[in-house]
């Protein structure tokens, strides 16, 4: 997959997911994912140690 699909799809997904829930809804799924990045990240750097 390019750069260029990817954001697309990524882009896409938000779409479909937000026409789906309220906003405070969209708040706690937004700090959930964002949450889930930051411990693949510590993991993924944990491993390179």
């Amino acid at each position: 997959m390019s750069p260029f699909e990817l954001t697309t799809f990524i882009n896409t997904t938000a779409n479909a997911i937000a026409c789906n829930m309220s906003d405070d809804e969209l708040n706690l799924l937004s700090t959930v994912f964002s949450q889930l990045g930051d411990t693949l990240a510590t993991i993924s750097v944990q491993r390179s140690i």
